[in-house]
């Protein structure tokens, strides 16, 4: 008779083995888990660039720039805002989806790349809820009925009567298809049962001095786009479309005060910094938090009173909550007016 094999001793062994690959295998998780917190709270390690899709001199661009150079202070490394204007935003949004996905490469949006571009275009070269993680929002902008000094409109009432006699025939100027003045005038249309005529200008400025010189009956403009002819003299705000008077402009009524549609009317735009989906956790809290904490400085808040912007500054479940809000608002707008584009 053969002696019969200890398969007991063999059995040891193995889960010895098995016992040591594992704790190794645990090891080199935790070791790699250990490195992964460090790069996170090393970040940034390396030059950080906000793609912008607004030319320079704006003031969108001017809150950039300002930002830019807080959080160059405060990261230790540049901030180097990178303006690529043009084609809806959809040149610099492709620039930012070529780039870096590590936070080293951030980018500047607004509402109608977030919560309006997606109703809006068949195709569309990026998914808002794929490609980006919004970080934080930086300024809302609210927007005022403008006529020529001389206009026959002293209220908004007055805009909505004539085209109601004038089915059609009543212009009114913006500078692309599905921007908040577009969809602000669609919605006014919608709620007073009327029909004007949308006319296209390739820039913001001629848009303003076509109203100032009586080319164009009205418009809709921000205090930082039309400001500078208000100030002037050469324009007048008939109403602002907002849920109260401004402090910077308190002779000027609301759109509800002015006769025009009741509260909820708001017309605005707002501005966020966003990173790519998928960035770790401890990189997006760093962004959110320290671009709050420039955002709150005095010279920041300067800076937004001459844009006549306002802080718009929220947590993450009201981030996520406002732009689901304002992402409805919009779609029906958008599904009312049959807005579409190829």
């Amino acid at each position: 008779m053969y002696p019969q094999p200890d398969h007991s001793l063999a059995t040891r062994r193995s889960a010895l083995v098995g016992g040591l690959a594992l704790a190794a295998a645990l090891a080199c998780a935790s070791t790699a888990h250990a490195q992964g917190a460090a790069a996170d709270a090393a970040w940034p390690t390396k030059p950080v660039r906000l793609i912008s899709p607004y030319p320079v001199g704006g003031g969108p661009d001017g809150v950039a720039r300002l930002l830019a150079d807080k959080l160059s202070r405060k990261w230790g490394k540049p901030v180097v805002v990178e303006n690529r204007p043009g084609g809806n935003g959809f040149i610099a949004i492709d620039a930012f989806k070529r780039g870096a996905k590590d936070g080293h490469d951030l980018i500047q949006l607004d509402s109608v790349h977030l919560a309006a571009y997606p109703y809006m275009f068949k195709k569309l070269p990026y998914d808002a809820g794929k490609d980006f993680d919004v970080l934080a929002t930086m300024f809302k902008s609210y927007m005022f009925f403008v006529v020529p000094t001389n206009s026959k409109y002293k209220t908004v009432a007055d805009i909505v009567a004539d085209a109601k006699a004038n089915p059609g025939k009543l212009d009114y100027g913006s500078w692309s298809i599905g921007n908040p003045v577009h969809l602000g005038i669609e919605e006014l249309q919608q709620r007073t049962g009327t029909k004007m005529e949308h006319v296209l200008f390739k820039e913001t400025t001629q848009l303003y001095v076509a109203v100032a010189n009586g080319e164009l009956p009205f418009t809709l403009g921000t205090a930082g786009t039309a400001g500078p002819l208000y100030r002037a003299g050469k324009v007048r705000f008939v109403a602002v479309a907002a849920p109260y008077r401004l402090s910077a402009y308190p002779n000027v009524p609301t759109v509800a005060e002015a006769g025009g549609p009741a509260a909820p009317y708001e017309v605005s735009g707002w501005n966020a910094i966003a990173g790519p989906k998928g960035l770790p956790p401890a990189v997006a809290e760093k962004v959110r938090a320290d671009i709050a904490e420039a955002l709150s400085t005095p010279d920041v808040k300067e800076k937004f009173d001459s844009f006549g912007y306002e802080p718009l500054t929220l947590d993450r479940a009201k981030l996520q909550a406002y732009i689901q809000s304002e992402s409805a608002r919009h779609e029906a707008i958008i599904q009312r007016a049959k807005i579409e584009m190829d």
